[in-house]
């Protein structure tokens, strides 16, 4: 197939995920101060998206309090650095079951399930430009953790970002994810010229081999925009990998903690070697309202 290169590429930075890495990196933010601030500083580095969870202040631990991500979108909305805001919606399908012999009830220690409109809250209150989509549902790599999304659950979901004007950025996880999200866009919940993340080496999704990258790409139409990006050592070739695919690239300490093999990375310092290869490959970064403009994106301030 002939080389489709990307020749104007954007960068995403996740700046922190809901993974158990609080504990395994001094540089991963945990305050909405800290979480900000690190976003502030990719952005400087040449992010034009940053895309943030929210964790509990004192522990780490991954929440999804309205009042976390209102702090963290007023101290990224008041700084002097403009940046794309692309928030997550991925939590509140959460389930852990209680075991192979006795899987219900679930255990309630890591199972938190919440309805749609309680999951798009603090979207409607901080109102970013983009929120992410998580088109499926997928065991992750614990024994009885699974991520999940109804196809009823996506739909209400994706109406409401829509009508909130604020563009879905589909998470997908495997082909299927793909599939589901095309129909989302032929139902009219979501706008033709989609977003898409294609997460590759998240077990047990897509496996980050080429073979498997490419087939997921062959199944992005042709006017949708994707981004791709894989986990820990992996993080840096797929930035390659991506832009010469046609893509975008994303980087972060969600994905991956380190700069080089026992060398703790920052946000910044992700960013920073992303902008050297996509540089280095003979194409160009471009900025929040290059951005802004590209995919339709609206800067709204938030409620209240």
């Amino acid at each position: 197939m002939p080389l489709t290169m990307n020749r104007e590429v954007f960068i995403t930075c996740a700046i922190t995920g809901s993974g158990s890495t609080q504990d395994k990196s001094p540089h991963v933010p945990r305050s909405p101060e800290q979480i900000a601030n690190s976003a502030i500083a990719a952005a400087k580095a040449g992010a034009a998206v940053v895309h943030c969870h929210v964790r509990d202040p004192e522990t780490g631990a991954p929440s999804r309090d309205p009042g976390l991500f209102r702090e963290v979108t007023d101290r990224i909305r008041d700084s002097a650095t403009d940046v794309v805001l692309n928030l997550t919606a991925g939590m509140g399908g959460d389930i852990v079951f209680g075991g192979v012999e006795n899987p219900l009830p679930p255990k309630a220690a890591g199972t938190d399930m919440a309805g749609a409109t309680e999951r798009v809250a603090h979207v409607a209150e901080c109102l970013p430009e983009i929120c992410t989509l998580d088109c499926g549902t997928m065991n992750f790599a614990e024994a009885d953790y699974v991520m999940t999304n109804t196809p009823g659950m996506l739909r209400a979901m994706g109406r409401m970002m829509t009508d909130l004007g604020v563009k879905p950025e589909i998470e997908a996880f495997d082909t299927g994810h793909l599939w589901f999200a095309k129909q989302l866009v032929a139902d009219g919940i979501l706008e033709p010229d989609a977003l898409v993340q294609l997460c590759m080496g998240v077990p047990w999704g897509a496996p980050d081999d080429l073979n498997t990258f490419m087939a997921m790409v062959n199944n992005v139409p042709d006017n949708w925009t994707f981004s791709a990006f894989s986990l820990g050592r992996n993080q840096m070739p797929y930035v390659g990998a991506s832009v010469l695919a046609g893509g975008n690239v994303r980087v972060g300490l969600e994905d991956n903690l380190m700069l080089d093999r026992g060398v703790l990375a920052t946000n910044a310092q992700l960013v920073e070697r992303a902008v050297g290869i996509i540089e280095n490959l003979g194409a160009r970064v471009i900025g929040p309202q290059e951005v802004r403009d590209k995919l339709r994106l609206t800067k709204q301030a938030p409620r209240g």
